[in-house]
């Protein structure tokens, strides 16, 4: 039987391998096996940290709109309580924006929010 060394098909696959390899340190973008586990690794990382972005920012949103609720005398847990009670949809991306960005209107949520607990 003939020896078959792959040709096209296996250059095709180590460059694209080491395409996706570019820019890493060291050898990891020049040998094909160290550069294809790397690129596993890689991929592996960015699929977890998708996932792991949206935990993150949803922490950072709920540390801000802690920050800015108690400066208004109420903690981030009555602020959404209060919220809920009084039947204000707004989500927590809006709320960090709003505490950042337009104080006095995030002042005014917390009023609604205090008004809607005090009944």
């Amino acid at each position: 039987m003939p020896r078959v060394k792959g040709g096209y098909a296996t250059r095709h696959r180590r460059n694209r391998v080491l395409k996706l390899a570019k820019g890493y340190f060291g050898a990891k973008h020049l040998l094909f096996k160290t550069a294809k586990e790397q690129v596993m690794n890689s991929m592996a990382y960015a699929y977890r940290d998708r996932r792991r972005k949206k935990r993150d920012f949803r922490k950072l949103w709920i540390t801000r709109i802690n920050a800015a609720a108690r400066l208004n005398e109420l903690s981030y847990s009555r602020l959404i309580n209060g919220l809920s009670l009084a039947k204000i949809g707004v989500n927590r991306k809006i709320l960090a924006d709003l505490a950042v960005n337009d104080p006095k209107g995030f002042t005014s949520i917390c009023d609604q929010a205090k008004k809607a607990l005090a009944k």
